[in-house]
């Protein structure tokens, strides 16, 4: 899921290593209270997984339209439903499981109308399908993926949560609504879990980033993938390959992952 470097990129403002919201085991990236403690910690002063806006700002651009209904998966205390909203994109609902979260950043951004702010788990989403022109995720698929020790190898577990995710996202999405996923999973990684027909989307991807590389996938409802990406889906279902040395990813389960990530 990562490259070999991965412990090397430390985030920018988390600071020095004294943070006493990390988790004692990755796996509690997965976990409400986490999240929760963490924002009751952190409050909802802007932190960027993947660099800010600024970062990748063309390439998200290229994307959207004036007018367009946006929804952000897994908002977090980052700054982008706000950034859009002064770009001129009035109408964002950014949503996140955690009630912490989401209370604070309504009280952070009360004075941007046009933007809501809705305690929801990505798995089940309540809005009517084709309510969304674009949908968004930063870092939030990541988050779902962060215990698992092999991307060749991902656990049946995790399939069907992002299985669970990628489904409501096609639902909500409008024909010929895109769906944006900004991650640091290279390619080989990631497109099977997006190239499944099933979703009903066509997929490409760009990069950003110097040193290290950050990856948009974008995928259009209503188009067909490639036969390529087809086949890349495919092998998604094929019986598991033998294990890879996971040296390339969390050298162990306490790795400090949030603060892992800058540009």
């Amino acid at each position: 899921m990562a490259p070999p470097s991965y412990r090397q990129h430390r985030g920018p403002g988390f600071g020095g290593m004294d943070r006493p919201w990390l988790p004692d085991s990755n796996v509690r990236y997965r976990d409400r209270c986490f999240w929760d403690s963490r924002y009751r910690e952190v409050g909802a002063a802007p932190a960027e997984w993947f660099g800010g806006l600024s970062c990748f700002r063309e390439q998200l651009e290229a994307e959207l339209r004036p007018g367009d209904r946006i929804l952000v998966l897994g908002c977090g205390n980052s700054a982008l439903s706000s950034d859009l909203f002064r770009l001129g994109y009035t109408d964002v609902t950014s949503i996140d499981y955690s009630p912490v979260c989401i209370a604070g950043m309504r009280a952070r951004y009360a004075q941007c109308q046009g933007l809501q702010w809705l305690v929801m788990d990505a798995r089940d989403l309540a809005f009517a399908d084709g309510t969304f022109d674009v949908v968004l995720e930063k870092g939030t698929l990541d988050s779902m993926m962060v215990a698992e020790t092999d991307p060749w190898n991902v656990s049946p577990e995790t399939m069907a949560l992002l299985d669970q995710v990628l489904k409501e996202v096609s639902r909500v999405l409008r024909p010929g609504g895109r769906f944006v996923s900004i991650t640091f999973a290279q390619p080989h990684f990631r497109k099977r879990h997006y190239a499944q027909p099933a979703y009903g989307w066509s997929l490409r991807h760009s990069t950003y980033g110097a040193d290290f590389h950050y990856f948009l996938y974008i995928m259009c409802k209503g188009q067909a993938l490639s036969p390529a990406d087809l086949e890349l889906g495919r092998r998604l279902h094929e019986p598991p390959c033998p294990a890879h040395p996971p040296s390339f990813l969390q050298a162990s389960d306490s790795e400090d992952y949030l603060s892992a990530i800058e540009l």
